[in-house]
């Protein structure tokens, strides 16, 4: 009898298949596809096989059987957990296949007296298994590929509405200072509120350009003076500074030192990282903005007083949706805009403690012709 064959040799048979599924190439076999996966689904069939063997009455409907209902369920759990684990199709299919093989690659060693019914029924179980494990398998990839979809249109629509947000807010400070009396159009204010004006534009333009990026058109670098640059992001910052009462230091910069970025991203994430560097700096703190060269690269480092933060919790700054204050004014999109910016332009972004706050450098290849 073959379920008499499968419970004699279970062990054995595990072990086989053991040394197949170890045998396969990434991603390894976990500990749950090894315990629930062909364990599982051996007890299941020896008790199929047992109850179709017992009767006529009990072989009548083989597919309505408790053991048959059985073999689907743990078959489906199986392709959910191979699913979430990363297994592709193929491994899913060849859990059982493993089996298969051994269970026959054993017989044929012991000359075990198996009957064509029976072997008929093991393939029929084999096959109603693969068939549950696949489909289990593709529906919880395309439910985790949908969420992950659903995901980055959240994440891309944040990035739009965060970056208009500030482009507004900065809009909004020239505007009363403006009104104030204090100051003009004509002065560095109206330049400020008229680049403000600008970035709403741009930020339309840079929506559309992300479309193009998507469909492999890359968008167009410029040659960025670095000095000028710096002194454009300066003005903004400065009365965001002043709004939260904050001193910002810039450094002077090499009037030789160039990039070759795209402007509008790079000017994002500059903003970006400076209201952050604002948002989370103590009360009466100092933010500071320098740039300068270091062989090859350029170095822009914002540093702030945000009170430091554990070197493990570094990284976590740069998660969408991951705010890390009582201050919700944002949607914790600005670092990640950031650093996708500086990528779009080549460079990197990154972050260290420095005790009494933390230190932001955008580094980026430094233009040829530059000393």
């Amino acid at each position: 009898m073959l379920h008499e064959f499968l419970a004699d040799n279970r062990n054995v048979l595990i072990a086989r298949c053991r040394l197949k599924v170890g045998k396969r190439r990434a991603p390894r076999p976990t500990e749950a596809e090894l315990e629930h996966g062909v364990p599982r689904f051996l007890e299941q069939l020896i008790t199929a096989l047992r109850q179709e063997e017992s009767g006529p009455a009990a072989s009548t409907d083989p597919e309505a059987s408790p053991a048959a209902s059985d073999i689907g369920r743990t078959a489906a759990k199986h392709g959910n957990e191979l699913a979430l684990s990363g297994f592709t199709v193929d491994q899913v299919v060849h859990d059982y296949g493993d089996l298969c093989q051994a269970v026959t690659e054993l017989a044929i060693e012991t000359r075990a007296p198996v009957m064509t019914d029976e072997f008929r029924t093991l393939n029929r179980c084999l096959d109603n298994a693969i068939a549950d494990a696949v489909t289990e398998y593709n529906s919880e990839r395309e439910h985790r590929l949908a969420g992950e979809e659903t995901r980055a249109n959240n994440e891309r629509l944040g990035e739009f509405a965060h970056e208009l947000r500030n482009s507004l807010n900065t809009a909004v400070l020239a505007i009363d200072a403006i009104k104030s009396g204090r100051v003009g159009f004509a002065g560095a204010t109206g330049a400020v509120l008229d680049r403000s004006m600008n970035s709403l534009r741009d930020l339309i333009d840079r929506s559309l350009a992300s479309v193009r990026l998507a469909a492999g058109i890359p968008v167009p670098r410029e040659r960025i003076a670095l000095a000028e640059f710096v002194e454009e992001v300066q003005v903004a910052a400065a009365m965001e500074a002043n709004a939260r009462d904050l001193d910002l230091t810039v450094a002077p910069v090499d009037s030789s030192l160039a990039v070759v970025a795209d402007r509008q991203m790079l000017a994002a994430a500059m903003s970006n990282l400076l209201s952050n560097a604002f948002k989370f700096s103590k009360p009466h703190g100092h933010v500071s903005l320098r740039a300068h060269s270091r062989a090859d690269r350029v170095l822009i480092e914002v540093e702030d007083e945000c009170g430091g933060l554990p070197a493990d919790k570094i990284e976590h700054l740069f998660r969408p949706f991951d705010q890390q204050n009582a201050d919700r004014s944002g949607i914790g999109l600005g670092l990640v805009i950031s650093r996708r910016g500086v990528a779009a332009s080549g460079g990197t972004l990154s972050a260290r403690n420095v005790g009494h706050g933390c230190i932001f450098t955008v580094d980026l290849p430094r233009a040829a012709g530059a000393r």
